[in-house]
């Protein structure tokens, strides 16, 4: 299995707007990538975002990636963050 966190860098004031957009993806996510076990987004004490993801293998994680509605949410995102994604991708062990 591998997972990734993804940290969101998301404009002060957009915050709203970027969890409509954030949970429409979520909810696609998992309702129509049975190689993704964990599709989550969350939200620390200080109100920085987080998206934990937990994929069945690589073969997964690529198909996330080149699926339909992750390439779709592209735009709805345009103008509600304030920077790239920190990722970090990790092999879950045990």
């Amino acid at each position: 299995m591998l997972a990734v966190i993804a940290k969101l860098n998301v404009l002060a004031g957009k915050e709203e707007e970027f969890e409509a957009v954030m949970l429409d993806l979520a909810a696609k996510v998992n309702a129509n990538e049975p190689g993704c076990h964990l599709y989550k987004l969350c939200k620390d004490a200080n109100g920085g975002y987080t998206v934990m993801e937990l994929y069945e293998d690589a073969d997964a994680m690529a198909a996330h990636g080149a699926s339909e509605h992750f390439k779709a949410s592209g735009a709805g995102f345009k103008g509600l963050m304030g920077g790239a994604p920190e990722i970090i991708r990790m092999d879950v062990v045990g």
